[in-house]
């Protein structure tokens, strides 16, 4: 598939959600599914972006640090520099010169190609996750010209990726959900389909109102800080996530407090196994016919419950013996 930018934004960005409910009946839910993986690409460290936007405002005579711009993380240009243009009290603040100086200074000073901004560990992941069939997408809330940058300056090609959605065509960005929805419907895959790896708080929040399964990076913030948005699973950085992190879509990792839909696992076997299983042999039978709920299988389950009536009916019977004597005489 041709890698897709987006322009404008679809007209409807609601897709359902699949959510995976333990029956009764001979209905058995499916397996966890990954189809698409969606990523902000910002550099492995936010310091280039922040060292830009001070200059910016040193140019227009105020003072600001690298850390005021750190509650605006992957916000997108005009909240990051707008937001501390705001805290500060700067009057007539004009937002898109700021960014198109921001731009300038970023762009010729900080993301230029070889720089050493990219994630270590990115190309393979990519490259990993398209081999085994799934789409690849950039979800940013940052100007496509710098999106473009950043990858340039990484050595990674537009043509690996299957769409690129920037924030030049939202105006709801992170932590909204529109950018990551937007990027399910040019993927033609459902939310629940999608795995996202984001390094920023805002990002983490806009997967989950997406209804997506995130990887959260501590590139740029805390593990404490990162866990207040309840990610999937945390890693230390993109060189750190495995395939099987994606393909299980996070649920053989961290396991702080979960929002949004729960997934059963399916069998002990891993998701790339699962996976592979799935292209070698359609059929599936043995592996499909038992689900896993805390580590009990199903027949575990029916076992457990029929010795729990067995115990029942012997417990009932020793403690009504005497009645029924007295009821035969």
């Amino acid at each position: 598939m041709a890698m897709k930018l987006l322009s404008p934004p679809p007209s409807s960005l609601s897709q359902p959600t699949k959510l995976f409910c333990l029956h009764s009946n001979s209905s058995r839910p499916k397996p966890i599914s990954v189809s698409a993986f969606l990523f902000q690409w910002t550099p492995k460290r936010e310091e280039p972006s922040r060292r830009a936007a001070v200059e910016v405002f040193a140019e227009m005579g105020v003072e600001v640090t690298v850390e005021d711009f750190v509650p605006f993380g992957g916000t997108g240009e005009a909240n990051f520099l707008g937001g501390v243009a705001s805290l500060k009290g700067v009057k007539g603040f004009n937002t898109e010169a700021a960014k198109k100086r921001f731009f300038e200074i970023y762009l010729n000073k900080y993301a230029k190609p070889d720089s050493g901004i990219g994630f270590p560990g990115a190309i393979e992941l990519v490259t990993q996750c398209k081999s085994k069939g799934l789409k690849v997408a950039v979800a940013s809330s940052a100007d496509l010209i710098k999106v473009k940058a950043n990858l340039a300056a990484a050595n990674l090609p537009l043509s690996m990726f299957d769409a690129i959605v920037s924030a030049d065509a939202f105006e709801n960005l992170k932590p909204a959900p529109d950018i990551f929805l937007a990027a399910s419907k040019i993927l033609d895959v459902l939310p629940s389909e999608c795995i996202v790896i984001e390094d920023a708080l805002a990002g983490v929040q806009a997967a989950k109102a997406a209804k997506m399964r995130c990887i959260a990076v501590k590139t740029t913030l805390s593990e404490e800080a990162l866990k207040s948005a309840s990610p999937s699973i945390i890693r230390n950085q993109i060189g750190n996530i495995s395939l099987d992190d994606i393909l299980s879509g996070g649920s053989d990792g961290y396991n702080g407090k979960m929002q949004g839909p729960q997934f059963l696992n399916t069998s002990s076997q891993t998701a790339s196994e699962k996976l592979t299983e799935r292209e070698t042999d359609s059929s599936g039978a043995a592996n499909d016919s038992l689900f896993s709920f805390g580590g009990v299988v199903r027949r575990d389950i029916v076992r457990y419950g029929s010795l729990g009536i067995a115990l029942s009916c012997l417990a009932f019977t020793i403690s009504n013996w005497k009645a029924m004597q007295y009821a035969s005489t």
